[in-house]
């Protein structure tokens, strides 16, 4: 399945967050992207080029966007809450669960192929942690969907070039670029990841070569994202 030298036409659900922006800025700049169709909350600012085509929908709604997805060869999902402790369980689980859950199931029914989600390092439906289960449901929902391909990235903490939640990423992005000397080998995968390169990796895969002919699901992390940043 090579798809590197055929026109992509992409969906992006997310646009408006730190991961969704650099993935636009590098599907922008890719030649066989040639079209992008981005379903987002309110107007982009950061962003603007002519392959974009851009819809306000809600993304809680999927009927507000049904129609938009269809044509497409690749839907990228970088939906969620932005600081999970500063909403209920309930509404996180709308949001970050829910509404990607429906959005795949939107892009599936209208014959996209390959589906790519910003997850989490640590997923799984079985944690004891509340966030972690939660993106552990999402994912198996999404693999029961049966994508032709489906990506799975799995970042660490993610590492902006400003603290836009508080104190708590205050302290991250201080503290955890530092600490790649002591995670090395088995806990490579928690190293922090940039957002320029984890946005990069995201947009990359959209085109990347893959072997074989079945479906195909595949988990990224850390060194994947580097490798397919570089691309």
């Amino acid at each position: 399945m090579n798809e590197q030298n055929q026109p992509h036409h992409v969906a992006l659900l997310g646009a408006t967050g730190a991961v969704g922006t650099e993935v636009l800025r590098t599907l922008i700049a890719m030649p066989t992207v040639a079209r992008i169709t981005v379903l987002t909350r309110r107007p982009l600012s950061a962003v603007d080029d002519a392959k974009i085509v851009e819809h306000i929908v809600d993304p809680l709604d999927p009927k507000t966007y049904a129609n938009l997805v269809a044509g497409h060869d690749t839907a990228i999902c970088t939906l969620g809450v932005g600081a999970a402790s500063s909403v209920s369980k309930e509404e996180f689980l709308r949001v970050d669960r829910d509404a990607v859950i429906a959005f795949g199931q939107t892009c599936k029914t209208h014959g996209i192929k390959h589906f790519q989600l910003l997850s989490s390092v640590g997923v799984s439906p079985t944690s004891r942690v509340f966030y972690l289960r939660s993106k552990g449901e999402l994912e198996n929902a999404l693999r029961g969907l049966e994508f032709a391909r489906l990506s799975l990235f799995h970042p660490s903490n993610i590492l902006t070039p400003e603290n836009r939640y508080g104190l708590g990423q205050a302290a991250v992005l201080a503290i955890w670029p530092h600490l790649n000397f002591v995670l090395i080998g088995p806990l490579r995968h928690l190293r922090g990841i940039k957002v320029g390169i984890l946005g990069s990796a995201i947009a990359k895969n959209t085109t990347a070569s893959v072997p074989g002919a079945g479906p195909m699901i595949s988990v990224l992390e850390w060194d994947d994202f580097h490798q397919l940043a570089q691309t």
